[in-house]
């Protein structure tokens, strides 16, 4: 079936899927690196690991190593984490607190806003033909306290690509006195794609999510599309609570779960102030990082912190089986594409995007 026919008929019952060589074929892999991965923007932190001058941390995007810190002058920043003078990799630690940056090859040094301060094998004439061998900026948006790169210096701004994405957010008034406490990180032999696919409707949930299902009101449950993201939500039972009785009525917000274009899931729950991000990062095309980071207002957990971080895990624990037996039957000559019921609208707009990003 076409793909226009496809976009102009969304809405109909046994709609065809994406085909599944789109889960398994490691030449669309490479492709998605280049097309979605880097032109898209991507969460790398939390303004909490950034409190003070001379704080980095390094990461990965699009299988480019990059250095981002806090300056001086107070303004964070982001780099290539790449020495100009031949290429070396330049902070080799995961995160840290430096006055200046040093390459560990030549000995070149670097001051904190990027701008280079010595290179020891240069003097003299030739210490000024490299003077502006700065360290290679990296655009970097931050809002709601969440740190985000893009490799494309053209792409439009946070604002412009997720519309009132973050006017949805702003609405948690605790957001802002969250501190990033927790991350964890799981191997899942699965296309990335497949995990976006399963957060993205919630038929599955009834069949295997009884204790999701248990705690929040699924006849009120919603999923809507927006731009370049979608929202789902519903509230908690009446009877059931996820910690203390004794909750501010500010925060007894139902649960919301967020998906950003194109790996990004950000999941507000019910109970104290507290918010967690999933990100699908893939190592190829049947394996996937997945990193979910918690956010609390202190690093110290109350107990009905911690008893949400494992109903979080829980659930995250169930999908992981269904995503990888998934997996299994994308590489089957069974079929070649599944079909969408009419509840699944969030991963036909997901679908879209990703064939308009590879140009199919």
């Amino acid at each position: 079936m076409a793909y226009n026919e496809v976009k102009n008929n969304a809405n109909r019952t046994f709609e065809r899927t994406l085909t599944y060589d789109l889960y398994t074929d490691p030449k669309v892999y490479e492709q998605e690196i280049e097309d979605v991965f880097a032109k898209s923007w991507q969460l790398v932190g939390h303004v909490s690991q950034l409190e003070n001058p001379g704080q980095y941390f390094t990461a990965e995007v699009a299988g480019e190593p990059l250095l981002i810190s806090r300056a001086n002058d107070g303004v964070i920043r982001a780099f290539y984490n790449v020495c100009p003078h031949r290429a070396t990799k330049l902070e080799k630690k995961d995160e840290g607190q430096k006055k200046i940056f040093q390459c560990s090859y030549h000995g070149w040094t670097f001051h904190l806003d990027g701008k280079l301060n010595k290179a020891p094998n240069f003097t003299g004439e030739e210490a000024a033909c490299v003077s502006d061998c700065h360290l290679r900026p990296v655009r970097i948006e931050i809002l709601e306290s969440l740190i985000f790169v893009n490799l494309d210096e053209n792409a439009k701004s946070l604002i412009e690509t997720y519309g009132d994405f973050f006017d949805r957010l702003a609405k948690f008034p605790f957001l802002g006195e969250l501190k990033r406490v927790n991350q964890k990180t799981r191997v899942l032999k699965c296309n990335w794609k497949a995990f976006i696919d399963n957060y993205l409707e919630c038929d599955h949930c009834h069949v295997a999510h009884p204790g999701f299902v248990a705690t929040l009101d699924m006849r009120n449950y919603q999923i809507v599309t927006c731009q370049n993201y979608s929202i789902q939500g519903s509230v908690v039972k009446p009877d059931k609570t996820m910690g203390s009785n004794d909750l501010n009525e500010a925060e007894m917000q139902g649960g919301e779960f967020y998906w950003l274009w194109p790996n990004l899931m950000v999941t507000i729950y019910p109970g104290p102030g507290n918010m967690a991000t999933i990100q699908m990062l893939p190592i190829d095309h049947e394996t996937t990082l997945a990193v979910y980071t918690y956010y609390f207002r202190d690093e110290n957990l109350t107990q009905e912190e911690k008893d949400l971080v494992t109903f979080a895990e829980q659930v995250r624990e169930e999908d992981v089986e269904l995503v990888e037996l998934e997996q299994i039957g994308f590489r089957s000559r069974a079929f070649n594409r599944g079909v969408y019921s009419k509840s699944e609208k969030a991963i036909v707009q997901f679908h879209e995007l990703v064939l308009e990003a590879l140009g199919r």
